[in-house]
């Protein structure tokens, strides 16, 4: 179950989907750490306590606001394919730009030494930790290909052969070795000596890496995808994910009211909605992660305003109408995410993808990192993944900060930050509300279960397909519904009571 740090006079605090990383960015805090100190120790802990997301081999994206400068930007280290993929390769691996992205994180916004941040994470991979129950949900929906690798079933089982099980301790000597260079030298992660064992390691494994791919793994600072609404700005990474996070939230601040639609229209207007943003994607989405079109222009009023034409109030209009009509991909969804707000007023927001469920499913040997699978058009790659943040641009106090990881990821949040700032809902109501998605291929609302059947019968009559599914995404969010104003707020981090995550306050 999610668990929430609730405090008057806000001090810092942390949600993730694995409660040590949660612990230990709370620990940063209160040590006097910012946010981004808090942000860097609690990823590495994450490369250790659930490789199955957020391995050394990964990428991500992260947006950060910093009260001081009152700057708020995206960083993009997105875990791309390798400039070539040869045809030996029989699991094609992406490029590594987790630590890099952390290291430029830091550059530009930690306050703390490096090496206090990323000792934590060395001392769990070499004295061992227990196995948390959000690794072993992870382990034991992958066992069987995860275990057909050898480095693999070193570490992930038992000494009769068994997987690993929650509680057990696991010890990753490799990968210590690996997080206690990077905590000396980080830039020996991508030149010299190690990163020609990488290059070697991976080819081993199946994978694909040169030393130029790594040389020219570089993160990119770039501006959010900013959204207006009244005096509140919407900030949203600059990614796939995050585009189609934004324009469902302009759709409905500035094109189709959320605040104004009745109870029972709320889940049809949402489920229309992210079926056209899905759609729209299509169009702007090419193979690659980079996206061509002028971003503004995606989530500009005019823009919106086209993607929505033909809503009704009272009827599915059928998704293979649509311009374009929604493409079918796997989307895979296996990412994880976290928040981090400190007491100044400074945040992160970050969300990390192996561009599938322990990416490629090999280790690299002797480096104890697990692989990110390359990305690829039919759904293999961290689409989902773009962090958000809402603050007051006149006075830069901070009100939201959401990441999410699933499929349904962009959905998830935005309902989350929906309900809690136009719906006013307590955030404790609006993360444990019922959700609702539309990919648009195939053409089905999928539902949460829930106690009643209003939901299912008002969708069904407006002539939507309904299918349940266990769960819709899962968001971890910092809150203060007054915005973070010192000793007079009042705020809140939580988890997704679907997962097994913490919410950590000082």
């Amino acid at each position: 179950m999610g668990t929430v740090g609730y405090v008057k006079g806000f001090l810092g605090g942390a949600a993730a989907d694995e409660p040590r990383a949660a612990l230990i960015a709370r620990d940063v805090l209160s040590a006097g750490g910012g946010a981004v100190d808090a942000a860097v120790a609690l990823y590495f802990t994450l490369a250790v306590t659930l490789p199955s997301s957020a391995s050394l081999g990964g990428g991500g994206a992260c947006v950060v606001f910093d009260k001081k400068s009152q700057t708020i930007e995206a960083l993009d280290f997105l875990a791309r394919a390798p400039a070539r993929i040869g045809p030996s390769v029989d699991r094609p691996s992406a490029v590594p730009l987790n630590p890099r992205g952390m290291f430029a994180l830091h550059a530009k916004y930690g306050r703390m030494r490096w090496e206090q941040l990323v000792s934590p994470a060395a001392n769990l991979a070499r004295f061992g930790n227990p196995l948390s129950r959000a690794l072993a949900r992870d382990l034991y929906a992958a066992e069987g290909p995860l275990l057909a690798d050898r480095e693999s079933r070193r570490i992930f089982t038992r000494p009769d052969g068994s997987i690993v099980r929650e509680g057990d301790v696991i010890e990753q000597l490799d990968l210590a070795a690996v997080l206690s260079l990077v905590r000396r030298a980080p830039g020996a992660f991508y030149s010299g000596p190690f990163a020609r064992k990488l290059v070697k390691a991976v080819k081993e494994a199946g994978g694909s890496l040169t030393i130029e791919d790594l040389r020219g793994a570089i993160p990119r600072w770039r501006p959010t995808v900013a959204v207006n609404y009244g005096l509140l700005t919407a900030h949203f990474a600059p990614t796939p994910g995050g585009v189609t996070a934004a324009q469902i939230w302009t759709a409905l601040t500035k094109v189709e009211s959320y605040r104004s639609a009745d109870m029972e229209e709320r889940p049809h207007l949402f489920a229309e909605t992210a079926m056209r943003a899905f759609a729209d994607r299509g169009r702007w989405s090419t193979d690659g992660l980079d996206i061509e079109v002028p971003l503004d222009d995606l989530v500009s009023t005019a823009h919106v305003e086209t993607m929505m034409s033909g809503y009704s109030s009272d009827r599915h209009r059928p998704a293979a109408s649509l311009k374009p009509p929604p493409q079918r991909r796997r989307d895979q969804g296996a990412a994880t995410s976290f928040v981090v707000a400190d007491r100044k007023g400074s945040a992160v927001a970050c969300a990390f993808s192996m561009n599938n469920l322990f990416g490629t499913g090999r280790i690299a040997p002797g480096t104890g990192i697990m692989l990110a699978a390359a990305p690829d058009r039919l759904g293999q790659g961290p689409w989902a993944v773009g962090p958000m943040m809402v603050i007051n641009q006149n006075v830069y106090e901070l009100f939201l900060v959401a990441a999410a990881a699933g499929s349904a990821a962009p959905s998830a949040m935005t309902q989350v930050a929906l309900l809690a700032l136009l719906g006013k809902h307590p955030i404790d109501e609006a993360m444990g509300a019922r959700r609702v998605f539309h990919r648009g291929a195939p053409d089905q609302v999928l539902i949460e279960p829930g106690k009643g059947t209003k939901m299912l019968t008002s969708l069904r009559r407006r002539g939507h397909d309904v299918v349940e599914v266990p769960t819709l995404g899962l968001v971890n969010v910092f809150f203060c519904p007054k915005g973070l104003v010192g000793d007079d707020s009042v705020c809140q981090v939580r988890t997704d009571p679907r997962g097994y995550g913490l919410g950590a306050s000082e």
